[in-house]
């Protein structure tokens, strides 16, 4: 699955498209080291709506927590060359309105061929039924689900980011 999920993101950077990140509670925190790592690393033009405080706090503030993500990837004319990549827990789930917000923008990325990309712990989410190409982290203990996706996310992604079809500068160390 990396190695396919490397393909794709190495034909996005080839075609020009634009990596966006998304990601809630300990999942949005992994989408501005994920984006530095995409950018600098891999030379994707990669974004994360959360490293705007200002905006994603507006937003919901005014719009409501639902549309946050969908809003921005619609200002930011996500378009068909563009993939999301979505980092989360469960996926989302619309019958518990459960991170209604990356649904949302499955959705609009789905409006807009957009491929969408997802490292997540469970295979029953959103994201996962949705999504073009997705990582499910297995689990061993069902009561650390969040722990264990939140900590593979970055396995999964540093994985993609040293992968010799992504890779364009070493790292340091």
């Amino acid at each position: 699955m990396i190695d396919g999920l490397a393909k794709d993101l190495a034909d996005l950077r080839s075609r020009g498209g634009r990596l966006f990140i998304l990601g809630v509670g300990g999942s949005a925190g992994n989408c501005g080291h994920a984006v530095n790592d995409f950018r600098k690393l891999c030379n994707i033009e990669a974004y994360a709506p959360t490293d705007n405080v200002s905006e994603l706090t507006a937003r919901t503030n005014d719009e409501g927590w639902n549309t946050i993500f969908s809003a921005w990837l619609k200002v930011s004319r996500l378009a068909a060359d563009d993939a999301l990549l979505v980092f989360s827990v469960g996926g989302g789930n619309e019958l518990r309105q459960v991170s209604v917000n990356l649904i949302e923008a499955i959705k609009v990325a789905k409006e807009q061929s957009a491929r969408v990309f997802a490292v997540v712990g469970r295979s029953d989410g959103y994201a996962a039924q949705h999504g073009d190409r997705v990582v499910v982290i297995p689990m061993t203990d069902e009561t650390l689900t969040t722990p264990i996706s939140e900590a593979f996310q970055a396995v999964v992604w540093h994985c993609l980011v040293s992968h010799p079809d992504l890779q364009v500068k070493a790292t340091k160390w």
